[in-house]
């Protein structure tokens, strides 16, 4: 997807500054989008004049993720409409959110990682017009195969939160990025919410058709937006091939102790966060409580806690060193978890703490572990981004199926000693490794064990890329030190 209108601009002199890539590399400055659509001048990319990435574009982030993530979710509170008017069972309706999912999955890691080879603007600009297509073909279909086939690509090709969440953290300057990505991960959270409200609302007093419909003005409205206000990045991998994205990813995952220490933690909390959800129900709609699913469902207010509370967390993020505030949380997860084991299935008020300490501490930790591994390389971000939420699908399943298996056969209080279990678990993966010991080092605390940020912005640190044409670029510093000032790529 490139543009025969564009400018080659060498500048091997200068010193990058926030957002820059290499400069190794070649900037290339674009002027129309898919060999025809003018980008804005003002969005086009100059090599001298970086974009200023304020709170106003970085909102705009949020709000495109919030109305993009929730074409994942339209379909749930609609089922029984769906049930009714293809005239089928509930047991094949149900499928429509699992391919849902499952075109998610897939397009998360087969289209993802392409934000590290490709322009993210016009990348996303194509998902979200063939989502929009897609959508038109939800609404007025009468077959529920076609129906089916359509929710799974839709799913595919809403994966744009997880091209938007990396370029978030490329444009944003190095001293507010765990910020950035916080308010982009807010998006995300509120999307999910939006949706259940606004397709349940909206279907009961006219119909599931019109839910789709509305979707199309959301999605075309998101869609004149990032014409309107996407900064032009450049490619930032421009010999990367498409296998090579994935022979890197798997070089990464294997070979990077960071990369393997985050998804381990990541996939654990992630068990245990899906557990939660998943037991919960079961916990409240049986004795002592036997609460209706009205009541039930008020539970999931609290979700809305993690969105207000993980702006917070990242202007925490952006003061302390990212493992410590990681690891704070994680002990204050374990601490909300033992409250649910001691207490959870006779006294509703620990229910309730319970509740609220594991959804805000889950966000704070989550923006933790992203602003951690977004510092291993600037331009690989898109396929670290991708192995993050590999880890947090893999999660998603574990907490699910092992969770629902403990509580119906042992009860609330073993399922929920499992899951603290696994929270020391997260814990004794995080204390292999010291907040800075040296990229290369699967043990150790060399570096030390200092609190707050000391690297300066502007200061290079060694670009960590395994694919990277030159090996060993400097890029300008994240928020992390990677090993010893001056080290080269491995």
């Amino acid at each position: 997807m490139t543009s025969p209108a564009k400018t080659n601009v060498c500048s091997p002199t200068t010193k990058p500054t926030l957002p820059s890539l290499s400069t190794a590399q070649t900037d290339q400055i674009f002027s129309k989008d898919f060999l025809c659509l003018p980008i804005p001048s003002r969005l086009r990319y100059k090599p001298d004049k970086p974009f200023h990435f304020g709170m106003l574009l970085n909102v705009s982030f949020g709000i495109g993720v919030t109305l993009v993530v929730a074409n994942l979710y339209y379909c749930q509170p609609i089922l029984i409409q769906l049930s009714a008017s293809f005239h089928v069972t509930y047991d094949e309706v149900a499928r429509i959110p699992t391919l849902v999912q499952a075109g998610f999955g897939i397009g998360l890691l087969f289209i993802a990682p392409l934000g590290d080879m490709l322009r993210r603007r016009q990348l996303i600009l194509l998902l979200i017009a063939l989502s929009t297509l897609l959508t038109i073909g939800l609404a007025i279909t009468n077959n529920l195969l076609v129906f089916e086939i359509t929710s799974f690509f839709i799913g595919l090709t809403s994966i744009t939160p997880q091209i938007f969440i990396p370029l978030a953290a490329d444009l944003a300057p190095s001293a507010r990025r765990g910020s950035a990505i916080s308010v982009v991960l807010s998006g995300f959270l509120l999307g999910i919410l939006l949706a259940r409200v606004l397709s349940g609302v909206v279907a009961n007093y006219t119909s599931w058709r019109i839910v789709y419909c509305v979707s199309i003005g959301i999605q075309s409205f998101v869609l004149g937006g990032a014409y309107l206000l996407l900064p032009d990045y450049p490619v930032q991998n421009r010999d990367l091939s498409y296998f090579e994205v994935f022979r890197s990813m798997a070089k990464y995952a294997v070979t990077e102790p960071l990369v393997g220490q985050i998804m381990l933690i990541n996939w654990a909390a992630s068990a245990c966060y899906t557990n939660w959800w998943v037991t919960l129900t079961f916990l409240l709609g049986g004795p002592p409580y036997n609460y209706s699913t009205v009541i039930i469902g008020l539970f999931g207010l609290v979700g809305m806690l993690g969105v207000i509370a993980m702006p917070f967390a990242g202007r925490l993020v952006d003061r302390l060193v990212p493992w410590w505030s990681a690891i704070i949380s994680t002990m204050l997860l374990l601490m909300f978890q033992t409250i649910q084991t001691g207490a959870g299935g006779t006294n509703v008020t620990a229910v309730i703490i319970s509740c609220f300490g594991l959804d805000v501490f889950r966000q704070t930790q989550s923006v933790s572990l992203s602003t951690m591994m977004f510092s291993i390389s600037e331009t690989a971000r898109s396929r670290l981004n991708a192995l993050m939420i590999l880890s947090i699908f893999l999660g998603q399943i574990t907490g699910t199926s092992l969770g629902t298996h403990v509580f119906v056969g042992y009860g609330w209080r073993a399922d929920s000693a499992l899951f603290m279990a696994m929270y020391v678990f997260q814990l004794a993966v995080f204390i292999l490794r010291g907040p800075h010991c040296l990229g290369h080092r699967w043990f150790g605390y060399e570096g030390g064990l200092y609190f707050w940020h000391k690297l300066q912005s502007g200061q290079a640190i060694a670009n960590n890329d395994p694919e990277s044409a030159g090996g060993s670029t400097l890029v300008v510093a994240t928020s992390e030190k990677r090993g010893a000032e001056g080290k080269d790529a491995r």
